[in-house]
């Protein structure tokens, strides 16, 4: 088949206006590229410059008290509760071992088995748990316990934030409250007037 000239003309003409468009959104997508790039860089910018810094401010106003707290609730529990705890445990099977071991030479030497010697073995146990407490305390202690800080600033604004509005919510129900005839409604239905 065969095509006229005119129309191989109009066909290399489309051709023509197709690479044309075809080279133009090349360029136009590159430069949409190197927009998008920008954008990005720009805007790890202003997160580095302003979210950042807001979220660290929060996060100090806010969260670190109550992490601060847990903090040293978390030691206290941990100094003060499991290593005693643990160390009762380990000087009592500490206690335990001993004994078996005193009964095991008393066999072995041929006395037989005795009644053991009960004060013996609680002074060895309360011995062992203080000794096997200091150990793990040494090796578990945390940093020491900060002192006590006291109210801020920030406190007492909440306090006195707090107070207000505890007044205000007295107010408010005072004044709903209060036997002003004009508040309340009528029990009777209102009668409609005589004509």
């Amino acid at each position: 088949m065969s095509l006229s000239r005119k129309r191989k003309k109009e066909l290399r003409k489309l051709q023509k206006q197709a690479t044309t468009l075809w080279e133009s959104q090349q360029v136009l997508v590159g430069e949409a590229a190197t927009v998008a790039k920008e954008a990005g860089r720009q805007l790890g910018k202003y997160n580095r410059e302003h979210i950042v810094p807001t979220i660290n401010t929060a996060y100090g106003q806010y969260a670190a008290p109550y992490v601060d707290k847990a903090s040293s609730v978390s030691r206290h529990v941990i100094n003060d509760k499991v290593v005693p705890a643990a160390g009762a445990v380990v000087g009592s099977a500490m206690s335990v071992w001993d004994a078996a071991n005193d009964t095991r030479a008393r066999v072995a030497a041929g006395r037989g088995f005795a009644a053991p010697d009960v004060a013996k073995y609680s002074k060895k146990a309360d011995k062992y748990g203080k000794d096997a407490a200091k150990k793990i305390a040494k090796k578990i202690s945390v940093a020491a316990p900060e002192p006590k800080k006291r109210m801020g600033a920030g406190g007492v604004i909440a306090i006195i934030l707090g107070a207000a509005a505890a007044l205000g919510v007295v107010y408010a129900a005072w004044q709903t409250l209060r036997a002003d005839d004009e508040l309340w409604v009528a029990d009777d239905p209102l009668s409609a007037p005589d004509a």
